[in-house]
């Protein structure tokens, strides 16, 4: 998987293709490097994922509407989405140990801005483009990199698993602390604290400090990172792998941020919401990590084909059955081993078909379409119940986005890329 065959070469060519996916030699040991990259998936993603949280209490105390509030965080996906691009350029050519620092920092201070916001504007700056650009600088795309490049192409796809699994215990571990935060300390309180856990992932970085990039050296690369970029768009398996992230983004922000609420008009107490985001994240750890360890030995593009169409079917469910405490947390566990399983499969597809000397700016690509998904998911859930008031035609769009992105993944192109070999100036 990934390799290069060795064929006989005709005459006329002094210099074999290229294959995009040569194997790395292994730089950090590999228990640093995937305890690392967890601890600080787990806390990025674990603090992100309860911010549905903080949607009554903030827009409650500053008299915002919900479309307020949705807006500020559709902006966070967006800016996650498009600095994502940028931070996985920087964290190829330089390393990630600055990106993600650098992203440790911006955390803590777009926390803490969340916190003083006293208008729509200023929480659509700090909640919205400072989380957003931290976010993207902190999670899967520059993580995935450095573990694209540390590991052999036949533990990949089982490396990503474990790192996305641990996002998802964080999601498991984190939800009801905020919310118990949120009950003992206050919305805003709570959010300080949150702020400082954030900065521990600065010193967690310097465990994916890559030694070949510790002296500030830049190594001569293949393709420029326009060139890497431009070859991607031509690849029609980059563009369907792109539309189903899409929809993958815009299915788990909106009920990963509006279903708290939801289930607080139907008349639930606050707990269930915090126990169903937190089932979420406990069942992600097992889907994350069975579709990682999967992706070794199956189709990835089957794997990606087979999430999405379940998640349509577990959101049909979910709507027909009458709604209860019960059949919330039977939802929770379903769409939670469904949740970030994506996210393994879909960047190992983009590491065995490009290679893995892009990796973090082309996986930062591919994520900005989850983040446009992302964005239209949250916003559309907060304006059309302003207008309808009801989500019910939320719920039936991420029902037939789910159906299509199934539909799109299965065309996709499994083998590496071969490229011609670039020409030799004359001796």
């Amino acid at each position: 998987m990934g390799g290069t065959g060795h064929l006989p070469l005709p005459m006329t060519s002094p210099t074999p293709p290229v294959s995009a996916s040569p194997s790395p030699r292994p730089a950090l040991p590999l228990v640093q490097l995937l305890a690392c990259s967890a601890l600080i998936v787990t806390l990025s993603m674990g603090i992100r994922h309860g911010f549905g949280l903080w949607l009554q209490p903030m827009t409650q105390a500053h008299g915002w509407t919900r479309a307020d509030f949705s807006l500020a965080l559709a902006i966070q996906n967006i800016s996650w989405g498009v600095t994502g691009i940028f931070a996985g350029m920087l964290a190829d050519r330089f390393g990630a140990f600055r990106v993600l620092a650098g992203g440790a920092v911006l955390y803590a201070a777009g926390l803490a801005g969340m916190a003083w916001s006293d208008t729509p504007a200023m929480l659509s700056l700090t909640a919205g483009v400072l989380l957003g650009t931290a976010q993207s600088a902190t999670t899967y795309a520059v993580v995935y990199g450095v573990i694209g490049r540390n590991v052999t192409a036949e533990t990949r796809s089982w490396a990503m698993g474990i790192t996305a699994a641990a996002g998802s215990f964080g999601q498991f571990l984190m939800v009801p602390v905020e919310g118990w935060m949120i009950d003992r300390l206050g919305w805003q309180a709570s959010l300080f604290w949150l702020g400082a856990a954030a900065l521990l992932m600065a010193p967690l970085a310097l465990g994916l400090h890559e030694p070949r990039l510790r002296s500030g050296t830049v190594a001569a690369r293949a393709q420029t990172a326009g060139q890497a970029l431009a070859e991607a768009f031509r690849t029609p398996g980059f563009l369907l792998l792109m539309a189903g992230y899409f929809v993958c983004g815009f299915q788990v922000v909106f009920i990963g941020v509006h279903m708290p609420s939801y289930l607080r008009d139907h008349g639930l107490p606050p707990q269930v919401a915090s126990y169903a985001l937190a089932l979420i994240g406990l069942f992600n750890v097992f889907g994350t990590y069975l579709s990682g360890s999967l992706g070794q030995r199956m189709a990835k593009r089957h794997i990606l084909a087979c999430i999405y169409f379940s998640r349509a079917v577990a959101i049909t469910i979910f709507l027909l059955v009458p709604l209860s405490a019960a059949s919330v947390y039977v939802f929770a566990a379903v769409i939670g081993f469904l949740w970030l399983s994506t996210v393994p499969p879909t960047n190992a597809l983009v590491a065995q078909i490009f290679g893995v000397e892009h990796l973090s700016m082309l996986g930062g690509m591919a994520f900005f379409s989850h983040q446009i998904g992302s964005f239209l998911g949250v916003w559309l859930g907060g304006e059309l119940y302003d207008r309808t008031g009801s989500y019910q035609i939320v719920w039936l769009i991420s029902i037939a986005l789910g159906v299509l992105a199934a539909l799109v993944n299965l065309p996709i192109r499994e083998a590496p890329l071969v490229r011609a070999p670039r020409v030799q100036p004359a001796a």
